[in-house]
């Protein structure tokens, strides 16, 4: 901590003059993170460079229509406001490639081009699939890291290389520090046996080759990160471990998400009224972190390791179990309040969600309050001509449950002393336009700027509609209210019927059932 402050008195250097005319390279630009940090170069940084987007071809869109999609970008609708959008994304230049390709897939004159003109780099891309194989999570999170690493030593004026790891690559560990652990495996063996096995072979070799890991996400991760350690020397370097990064905070938008993963995404669903019930451990401590925050880190992680040439490579927990920890008993009894706050018009049901202590009870709920209406629904729907969703969705969710199991139940304690002293090290202005101190982040208030941005930014649903969709709401809590009625009637009937005993008798079904 010394150090920090003592390099923060030799200079009076800030995060705009540092990245000032400098050009960027950033891989993983379409994402949820990369797109969110776009946004922030271009609006906190007017005097920032050039910034290179490696953008891969996709579903028959060239690079050129892929960075439309980024520009229409909802994120970006503040700073359009005031500029004209050619004068906001002029310093946007897409370059074609893919992480997943040898040489990053980048054509010689875009490679040269590159070399002689990045000065800082980005690297987001990762595959982010628990699911995924081996195979491809060793070709873009592992040699992908390897290849955009091989580019910028290649650079000619490269000033810092910042790698977006992840909290859980040593999720082996229910307490991590900021440091690299050591690998278990050799990366070479297993980009070995990745090369010369069958997807078969590979598939029955895989939990062995995992060894302590959960899957090949973290596996992958880790070893990227022994492959920035490599070349420290040879630049300065940084890593940011965000833990589950969850949407915006404060910057550009409250709530603003393009990510399906983590809490946005069950209280998107939620707020459709089709998923119904939440597998946690509502004491336990869960690490989530704000996109923005996130964002935040980055960009400074950058300017400390490039302003101070780093000699060894800089690692920092982006999270939030040490600092301002999160349990989502804090908010069990507000959630629903929040889902009839900001209701949706296209909602299928009357939202309600409830918290279940174990996956066991989750499916056994999930019998009578996911698949049985998501028949029905689905029914309905083909007699319509419409396609049916909701049995694939609720599927799908029970598939991932096993893989996830180890990440809802789990507590991890993730130390974040080099984040704190980094944020101290800023000078006051950088402290505020760029702050990773999230001491003021109240969780409740948060959900509900959350719901909100989910309605808008997931839904798909503007705040014009907001008094319409409220009225739909009541609607659906008479309907809910109604067939709640007529189940437990009906139960009531029936029991009478098959016991024998008259209805009066028979009424102390109805709570049992209810329960």
């Amino acid at each position: 901590r010394c150090i920090f402050f003592l390099l923060k008195q030799m200079s009076e250097m800030t995060v705009r003059d540092f990245y000032s005319g400098k050009n960027i390279f950033v891989t993983g630009s379409t994402g949820f993170l990369g797109i969110c940090l776009l946004e922030k170069l271009l609006r906190c940084i007017p005097d920032i460079g050039d910034i290179y987007l490696l953008l891969r071809p996709k579903k028959g869109k060239e690079i050129s229509e892929r960075l439309e999609e980024i520009k229409k970008n909802k994120i970006f609708e503040s700073l359009l406001e005031n500029k004209p959008e050619d004068e906001v994304f002029k310093k946007l230049k897409p370059i074609a490639g893919d992480v997943g390709s040898p040489d990053l897939g980048i054509s010689t004159s875009d490679r040269e081009l590159l070399q002689e003109n990045v000065n800082v780099i980005f690297h987001s891309a990762a595959t982010l699939d628990f699911a995924e194989t081996l195979r491809s999570t060793v070709d873009v999170n592992l040699l992908g890291t390897r290849r955009c690493l091989h580019l910028a030593r290649d650079c000619r004026n490269l000033k810092v290389f910042v790698h977006v790891s992840s909290a859980y690559v040593n999720s082996w560990r229910l307490q991590c520090e900021e440091t690299i652990y050591p690998l278990s495996q050799d990366p070479e063996e297993i980009i070995k046996v990745v090369s010369e096995c069958s997807d078969e072979e590979l598939e029955n070799k895989t939990p062995e080759l995992l060894g302590d890991h959960p899957n090949t996400y973290t596996i992958t991760k880790h070893m990227a990160e022994h492959e920035v350690q490599k070349l420290q020397e040879n630049f300065p370097c940084a890593i940011v471990r965000p833990s589950m990064i969850i949407g915006a905070w404060k910057e550009p938008v409250p709530g603003w998400t393009i990510s399906k993963n983590g809490p946005q995404g069950f209280i998107m669903g939620a707020a459709k009224g089709v998923v119904r019930r939440l597998p946690v451990g509502k004491d336990l401590v869960y690490d989530y972190i704000p996109v923005d925050v996130v964002v935040n880190e980055l960009i400074v992680a950058g300017f400390h390791a490039g302003s101070t040439k780093a000699k060894e490579v800089e690692i920092y927990h982006c999270t939030s179990s040490t600092r301002q920890p999160f349990k989502w008993a804090s908010v069990e009894d507000k959630i629903n309040t929040y889902l009839h706050r900001y209701p949706l018009k296209s909602a299928v049901w009357y939202p309600h969600l409830k918290f279940l202590p174990s996956i066991t009870w989750f499916r056994i709920s999930a019998l009578f309050v996911h698949f049985l209406p998501a028949i029905i629904l689905d029914t309905v729907t083909r007699v319509f001509g419409g396609r049916p969703i909701l049995m694939k969705l609720h599927r799908n969710v029970n598939t991932s449950l096993t893989r996830l199991e180890k990440f809802i139940f789990t507590e991890w304690t993730f130390s974040s002393k080099r984040t704190d002293d980094l944020h101290m090290w800023l000078c006051p202005s950088d402290q505020k336009d760029f702050s990773l101190d999230i001491k003021d982040l109240i969780w409740a208030d948060y959900f509900v700027d959350l719901t909100k941005g989910t309605r808008v930014y997931l839904n798909k649903e503007g705040m014009k509609n907001l008094e319409a969709a409220r009225g739909k709401d009541t609607l659906l809590l008479v309907l809910h209210l109604l067939l709640q009625t007529g189940i437990l009637f009906l139960i009531w009937y029936l029991t009478s019927c098959m016991t024998g005993a008259s209805m009066v008798k028979s009424s102390m079904v109805v709570p049992v059932a209810y329960a």
